[in-house]
């Protein structure tokens, strides 16, 4: 009985150590998966839970943006892109208002100032930025905008900055018209204002939120969305399954996945800023605000004489920068000859037996509006759907002519949006057959500003992918790409939707572009050189000369 006892006893002992053991190593496994993994529970659309986990800690925690399966392409592209895009601006600590860069003590002149120059020489601006205790500032970063203009002629072009990092700046321009020509200098934030926006982008993707409605019967919930969320709570996975496009809701509580009805623009986040901060984005002080000329700020242009009008080479150095010019209102570009469609039968004739795919943001959408209200034949379908949302369809029964418009998919900051008609651009791409009576045109910029670079580069990726999989079953179809544009700006616009960040985007749109058999419509040069204010949805003549170009290239001047 005794022997037995001890037995007992010490198989209870061994058992208790056993556990203790066990226990040790398992919460330092605990420990070790706090520090190097990131994991979630997520829910997807069928209300099944999906354990996701992803090893190793992110440049960026809240969306894990570098750990997407990328190629080896793919990682020296995006790579590439993020290099080229950094923003010099140099780790001098907080700065006070009072040192930051202030355009009325800034100034420009202009360095080979003449008599008079040549249609096609180069002209040289040197920018000098002060602060606002008229003190030269050492360091560079701030960003700039410059055009030249002839106001009488309606005439305009965008010039080219670059940044000596010393508070020093040097613009290049190209003399493209004859006339006395004005220079004007703006700047658009100061290098402190950059600053900040860089942290928004990288800490705060979610300033602009969005949300869903769940019903089911007499049921509803209304639950946050976004590209990623905290993982708080349990979340709906809607990633797109074709092209692995990212969207996350937090689940509702009473309702699954699967009964999502919409989308919608949740709102913006307030408070972003320090009082410090907030002094370095003041209209009517430092963001986009001139800076003045200490000196001249016109020169006079002459026309080239006709041997040298023959030598299609401009001066050297200017390369093709700009793209185009302004001329009584028209926009010349230099390297394709562009028609003018001022007459509605003029489109109608472009376009008979077309089917015109639009798919973007509302930048795009105004072409709908354009064509729909200057072409009576083209009829608008009422299709019942949201005003400035889509879809939206127009008919032109007698000359066989179909134009489409279709918003891309979330992130996009629109009023109500059925969860049936998000489609994802690619998507649409990959189902449609092309040929020769098959245009498409794509603007995908806007919506993007608020997030890491590495979610656009994601999503023209996908994109591309499409475009090149459609010229390549049907290589006669035309693609057209409509590129960013600047706008108005104030203390909170610039912090979700500043040029500074569209800058971006339309420099990443066009090197991912770059070279497949698309056409591009600089709306960025074209927005920038004309003498209207900035808007995000730039006026009619501007829209006007867009499609101008579009359409040039839909049907091109016979040579």
């Amino acid at each position: 009985m005794w022997i037995s006892f001890y037995k007992l006893r010490l198989f209870c002992c061994l058992l208790a150590v056993l556990t203790v053991v066990v226990l040790v190593i398992n919460v330092t496994q605990v420990e070790y998966l706090d520090r190097e993994t990131v994991s979630a529970t997520f829910i997807d659309s069928s209300g099944q839970f999906v354990s996701s986990q992803v090893v190793g800690t992110s440049r960026n925690p809240y969306c894990d943006y570098e750990h997407q399966a990328l190629s080896s392409q793919e990682r020296m592209e995006e790579d590439s892109l993020l290099t080229a895009l950094q923003w010099q601006i140099p780790d001098v600590g907080p700065v006070p208002f009072l040192k930051s860069s202030d355009p009325s003590s800034s100034y420009f002149v202009i360095l080979n100032s003449a008599d008079f120059f040549k249609v096609g020489s180069q002209l040289e601006v040197l920018v000098h930025v002060q602060d606002f205790q008229r003190q030269p500032k050492k360091y560079g970063g701030d960003y700039l905008q410059a055009r030249i203009h002839s106001p009488k002629l309606q005439a305009g072009a965008v010039g080219r900055v670059v940044d000596y990092q010393n508070g020093f700046y040097k613009v290049f321009f190209t003399l493209l018209w004859p006339g006395r020509v004005k220079v004007s200098v703006s700047l658009v934030h100061p290098s402190e204002g950059i600053r900040v926006l860089q942290h928004l982008q990288e800490e705060k993707p979610d300033r602009v939120y969005f949300k869903s409605l769940f019903r089911s019967g007499r049921i509803s919930e209304t639950t946050e969305c976004n590209v990623c969320l905290p993982r708080i709570l349990p979340l709906c996975n809607f990633t797109d399954l074709y092209t692995g496009e990212p969207w996350f809701c937090f689940k509702p509580k009473k309702l699954p996945c699967s009964s999502r009805i919409n989308h919608f623009k949740g709102g913006y986040q307030k408070g972003l800023l320090t009082a410090a901060e907030s002094a370095f984005f003041q209209s009517g002080v430092n963001i986009k605000m001139p800076i003045n000329s200490s000196g001249p700020d016109w020169v006079t242009v002459v026309p080239r004489r006709k041997k040298e009008s023959n030598n299609s080479k401009l001066s050297q150095g200017s390369g093709t920068f700009p793209s185009g010019h302004y001329y009584k209102d028209q926009w010349k570009p230099r390297n394709f000859k562009i028609r003018q469609f001022n007459d509605p039968d003029n489109i109608t004739e472009c376009l008979q037996r077309k089917v015109v795919y639009l798919f973007g943001d509302s930048t795009i959408r105004q072409w709908f509006e354009y064509l729909t209200a200057f072409v009576p034949d083209l009829v608008e379908f009422n299709l019942g759907s949201p005003k400035n949302v889509g879809p939206f369809l127009a008919v032109d029964q007698k000359h066989n002519i179909l134009l489409k418009y279709r918003c891309h998919g979330p992130p996009i900051r629109f009023t109500t949006v059925f969860s049936s008609e998000l489609h994802y651009v690619a998507n649409e791409l990959n189902g449609i057959v092309g040929g020769k009576n098959t245009v498409v045109a794509i603007a995908v910029w806007s919506h993007f500003s608020t997030f890491p670079l590495e979610v656009y580069i994601r999503r023209l990726r996908n994109i591309r992918r499409a475009v090149v999989q459609l010229l390549d079953r049907s290589p006669k179809t035309v693609v057209v790409i409509r590129t960013a544009n600047v706008q108005e700006l104030g203390p909170e616009a610039s912090l979700f939707s500043s040029d500074w960040y569209s800058f971006q985007l339309d420099t990443v749109l066009r090197r991912m572009f770059s070279g497949i058999g698309v056409y591009l419509v600089d709306a960025w040069e074209m927005t920038l050189a004309h003498y209207l204010p900035h808007k995000l949805h730039p006026d009619e003549v501007i829209v006007k000369n867009q499609l101008d170009m579009f359409l040039s290239f839909v049907c091109p001047l016979e040579t």
